[in-house]
């Protein structure tokens, strides 16, 4: 009798249950200090989703950020962004006073404005460690971890980053590769006398780390005592404009004279962009990590399960092959397809890290190539009901009638207008289609997108927290390819409240109930 073909065990099998989350960056929390923080208002945050019945908080990278405020394109894959950091919470210890506070309370409850924060939160940050260092580094951590454990601790990438950042300051913020040939690598710069009048300047910035880990930390076990868990996202790749690429030029394609990437990332005309999307990012020499064991890699991962209990990472196509973009090239038009050892990668992450929970970032068009490497890890992919509409059959893979259980779907992610602000502006021929589909009128849309995610097969569903408060186009978050104005939409406490109080969580709590999530 011929033998049957047998199935290959995917890598990896995390998701076994049907639960639901929302999506909300940190710094779109509501308080009064020009940013969301890790404050009372993030703890109350978490209280709404525990009364939802939600079991997921997902988040955007938490990196700190640089030009554009992108979390997309940070000055470190390893580091937190100390705009996030609960200035009040340095008052009990004496490191700052309410009075030298208060001013960041004038700035707009609506909306982030980096220039201000730049310009009034940084100076605070360094006066509290100023007074840090004369009150002789008291312990800040709610876990008791000292200043001097956690330098030791992160060192391996926090050394870099803090003499990175020092001189980024010293060289008036210009990219690394503008500063002088002797400090255009972490291997050259420790030989110069930089390196020890910098010291001080660089032990700030590490500073800064250790109360966003502190506080991070803490907010973490709040989540976790109410039995939530918090979605990480990690770009594929990194800012060219980075500790990471500074310090490890030799994992990336870059000029050797000039040190400036020899070609970039991005992807070809699509959804968002009739001229493609010019990331800018320098890429992988994925050589160098094969040879040794993708260690950088394994690294980078660490260091995000230490911070989160699921990890997104974007742009997973990229694994299979990425869009190769001459660095000369204005547009992402012009661009070749090349190789990535994918698979090679993951069953190296498998091992290192058994009990990984990874969700893969597969949106766009899909080859079979990467169809099959998603399969074959087993890594639960997305799934966008505001791409799900208009077409003339019913074979979209987003529509919920398509899906599979070991995925994601989401009403629209941080990329996406609200569901609201979409059906505003979208073709008449989609919004029927929706219309029909659903069954509804479309008058609450984007109450019946979360309705329809809620019931379709795919087992985590998440929401974005604007579609939650029936928010319109204002309230967008991001919009790719638009180089200014993203990332700065903010929630108000009000907003927070209302939801608890007011019967929201209550009937998204009986829709979980309902449809078993």
């Amino acid at each position: 009798m011929p033998t049957s073909a047998v199935t290959p065990v995917p890598l990896f099998n995390w998701l076994d249950a049907r639960a639901a989350g929302v999506l909300l960056h940190p710094t779109a929390l509501p308080g009064d200090q020009g940013v969301g923080t890790f404050d009372a208002n993030a703890v109350r945050f978490l209280d709404f989703l525990q009364a939802a019945g939600l079991k997921y908080w997902q988040i955007c990278p938490l990196g700190p950020t640089g030009y554009g405020d992108s979390p997309y394109q940070c000055f470190s894959a390893f580091a937190g962004n100390p705009y996030l950091v609960d200035l009040r919470a340095l008052v009990a210890p004496g490191l700052l006073t309410h009075a030298e506070i208060a001013p960041l309370a004038k700035l707009s409850a609506d909306r982030v404005d980096y220039g201000a924060l730049y310009e009034q939160k940084r100076p605070l940050l360094a006066l509290a460690f100023t007074r840090f260092q004369r009150a002789g580094s008291p312990v800040l951590a709610a876990d008791g971890e000292t200043f001097a454990a956690f330098q030791k601790k992160q060192a391996a990438w926090l050394e870099g980053y803090g003499f990175f950042l020092a001189l980024k300051d010293h060289h008036k913020g210009v990219a690394w590769w503008e500063w002088p040939a002797a400090v255009r690598s972490l291997a050259a710069a420790e030989k110069t006398p930089l390196r020890k009048q910098l010291a001080a300047e660089a032990e700030a910035h590490a500073f800064y780390q250790y109360l966003f880990f502190a506080q991070w930390r803490a907010l973490r076990a709040a989540a976790a005592a109410r039995g939530i868990e918090i979605i990480g996202d990690i770009p594929i790749f990194v800012a060219a404009d980075s500790a990471d690429v500074w310090a490890n030029p030799e994992l990336f394609e870059l000029d050797a004279k000039t040190g400036r990437p020899s070609a970039v990332a991005g992807v070809p005309p699509d959804y968002f962009s009739a001229d493609g999307q010019l990331w800018g990012n320098p890429l992988y020499k994925w050589q160098r990590h094969v040879a040794d064991g993708f260690a950088w890699w394994h690294a980078r991962l660490r260091a995000s399960f230490e911070l989160c209990d699921v990890v997104r990472i974007d742009h997973f196509r990229g694994f299979d092959a990425y869009w190769r973009i001459p660095a000369t090239a204005p547009t992402a038009r012009t661009g070749e397809w090349v190789q990535a050892p994918g698979m090679e990668l993951f069953k190296s992450v498998r091992a290192a890290f058994p009990q990984a929970k990874i969700i893969a970032e597969d949106l766009g068009e899909l080859t079979p190539r990467v169809v099959a490497l998603r399969e074959a890890t087993g890594l639960p992919g997305m799934a966008i009901l505001q791409f799900a509409f208009g077409g003339d059959d019913a074979e979209n893979l987003y529509l919920p009638h398509n899906l599979v259980p070991n995925g994601v779907i989401y009403p629209g992610t941080h990329d996406n207008d609200t569901t609201i602000g979409w059906y505003s502006t979208t073709t008449e021929k989609e919004r029927d289609h929706a219309r029909r589909y659903l069954r509804v009128d479309g008058r609450e849309i984007g109450w019946d997108f979360i309705r329809a995610s809620y019931a379709a097969v795919s087992r985590l569903a998440v929401f974005p927290l604007q579609d939650v408060l029936s928010l319109g186009r204002a309230a967008r978050f991001n919009a790719p390819g638009k180089p200014q104005g993203n990332w700065q939409w903010r929630a108000r406490s009000a907003q927070i409240e209302q939801l608890i109080t007011g019967g929201t969580a209550a009937y998204l709590k009986s829709l979980g109930a309902m449809y078993g999530r």
